[in-house]
């Protein structure tokens, strides 16, 4: 069931799972993915958490704990999340001790109502870090524009961090400068560079569901043509941006100094149109030293009948371009779209937020608390 699976990560495609719930670690489902499915990491987001809390399973003693303390609803999110957080760190633990610090981790994102305030976000991060005390965490920061300060300052700091909601290539560079700038400045201040590690999560199927979109609007033959095409494309480009910065003279002294590289993450891996094989950003996004975090479906989907052929990426990039320009000139306005989704990312994490921040009040009220 796992050979493709095994394909995959001998390939240098790190497995890391979408996905986290109290009752998948205290079942032992958790364990049991890294042990059979070469499962290396596992990311979490705002839309993960309020699914999962608000399924109610496994929390009912601590919501009733919690509500006895008569602590905030916020402190209450905080309280839960962080449980989780630690506790699936410590079963990946072993991993990461394996791996020199590289997989084994967990991620965890700051307050997405902090997206467009730097200070915030980075005094968030800060905050998650000490409450999580777990040296496989990282700190989820999206990168938006007040993001990108807060990246290198919290890098500069010695936290691992986690960037995410990156759509656009531009983006993705400052994303990689960010980085390289906060590890110049954890190298001013003293710190162990070997010690800082970072991923780059550059989201995949919601570029082709709004770019096809837009490609049905028009209808045209030639429009058709380019379906399904604009995210593998961004994402390869991508990789060839990674590539370009990390075998630069500017990486080349911070590696010298300890530095581990930024590794591309793939996220938004589940395919959401029927139309495209269910293992698409997965087969046709092979490439070393990269990272693919999948929901269980996902996963499961690539153990069953995944197609890995080896790298998929490298000797792509003219044809990605030749694609990503054909749009262009069909009048599909890239910088629109990654934009749009920048903002849609931002906000529906916003909104998943402020759903668990009521269903959460409601629980902590049914159990005597008036806040």
């Amino acid at each position: 069931m796992t050979d493709a699976l095994k394909r995959l990560s001998d390939e240098g495609v790190a497995i890391w799972l979408d996905d986290l719930s109290r009752k998948r670690i205290t079942s032992g489902n958790l364990a049991e993915l890294i042990d059979q499915s070469h499962v290396v990491g596992v990311t979490t987001n705002p839309s993960i958490f309020q699914k999962a809390i608000s399924g109610g399973e496994g929390y009912a003693d601590q919501l009733a704990e919690l509500a006895a303390r008569k602590v905030t609803v916020e402190e209450a999110i905080r309280m839960m999340t962080t449980a989780d957080v630690r506790d699936a760190a410590d079963i990946l633990r072993p991993v990461f001790d394996a791996t020199n610090g590289q997989d084994g981790r967990v991620s965890i994102e700051v307050d997405p109502r902090l997206a467009h305030d730097t200070k915030a976000t980075v005094a968030e991060a800060k905050q998650l870090a000490w409450l999580v005390d777990r040296p496989n965490t990282l700190i989820k920061i999206p990168a938006t524009k007040a993001g990108l300060p807060a990246i290198a300052d919290v890098i500069g700091k010695g936290i691992s961090v986690n960037v995410t909601l990156i759509f656009s290539l531009e983006r993705y560079r400052a994303v990689m400068d960010a980085y390289l700038t906060g590890l110049e400045q954890a190298k001013a201040a003293g710190l162990d560079l070997s010690l800082i590690h970072s991923v780059a999560s550059f989201f995949v199927s919601r570029v082709d569901t709004e770019i096809d979109k837009r490609l049905d609007a028009l209808g045209t033959d030639e429009a058709k043509a380019l379906r399904g095409k604009a995210a593998l494309a961004n994402a390869r480009l991508a990789y060839q941006a990674y590539e370009e910065v990390f075998s630069s003279d500017r990486w080349a002294a911070l590696e010298k100094a300890g530095a581990n590289k930024q590794r591309a993450l793939w996220a938004s891996t589940g395919v959401k149109d029927p139309a495209y094989k269910d293992t698409l950003y997965v087969d046709d996004l092979v490439a070393p030293n990269t990272v693919n975090t999948m929901p269980e479906a996902t996963l499961e989907a690539t153990a069953d009948h995944g197609q890995i052929t080896g790298d998929t990426v490298r000797g792509t990039y003219e044809q990605a371009k030749a694609e990503l320009d054909a749009l262009a000139k069909i009048g599909i306005s890239y910088d629109d779209v990654v934009q749009l989704l920048e903002d849609e990312g931002v906000d529906k994490f916003e909104q998943s937020w402020n759903d668990l921040l009521k269903s959460t009040e409601a629980e902590l009220k049914a159990r005597g608390v008036g806040r």
